[in-house]
């Protein structure tokens, strides 16, 4: 007699007072500025006996970008950057997942400002706990980098010297912490 076994998984939801999303960007090409982004929701799809998701779908709200100066902030939401008014915001969305806990790889497709690229995610699984109130917990961590030109976002200014006020590259940092259903 044979036996199929049904694999079940289980949708964490993500927790956004525990989950950074970060970046990193060359300013005037001597330093680095760093934000995130405060609004964002999502799901990651992990199935039993396992630490490595099945799937990832997050959701950023692009005006809650904070790079801890308003001015910048504004100007980054304008249509010169992520144009908030018409892209409201950006998305990932998993392709495919593989890999092992302390290192697997999310392809998916990122949007933003309306364009969307595939992109590869690098990860590790961080942990799972149960807190306080009885919730289980997933952590995860992932990072890749992007060139905010491949997604329209072109606006820049040349310095004086040479080079130009914004670099290309955007080094994306993720903290995510997501809780399972009761």
């Amino acid at each position: 007699m044979n036996t199929v076994q049904e694999k079940s998984t289980q949708i964490f939801t993500i927790d956004p007072v525990h989950t950074t999303v970060g970046f990193t960007v060359r300013h005037l090409m001597i330093s680095k500025v760093r934000g995130h982004f405060k609004g964002v929701t999502g799901t990651i799809a992990i199935p039993s006996g396992s630490d490595v998701p099945e799937a990832v779908d997050v959701t950023i709200e692009g005006s809650s970008i904070d790079t801890r100066e308003p001015q910048r902030d504004d100007h980054l939401r304008s249509p010169d950057f992520l144009d908030v008014a018409t892209y409201p915001t950006l998305r990932f969305h998993s392709t495919s997942i593989s890999g092992s806990p302390d290192a697997f790889e999310v392809q998916g497709d990122l949007t933003i400002h309306g364009t969307t690229r595939p992109v590869v995610l690098h990860a590790t699984f961080e942990g799972r706990a149960t807190d306080p109130w009885g919730n289980l917990r997933a952590g995860y961590e992932a990072s890749t980098k992007i060139s905010r030109k491949d997604f329209g976002l072109t606006w820049n200014q040349a310095l004086e010297a040479g080079g130009v006020a914004v670099g290309d590259e955007v080094r994306i940092e993720l903290n995510v912490e997501a809780i399972a259903p009761k």
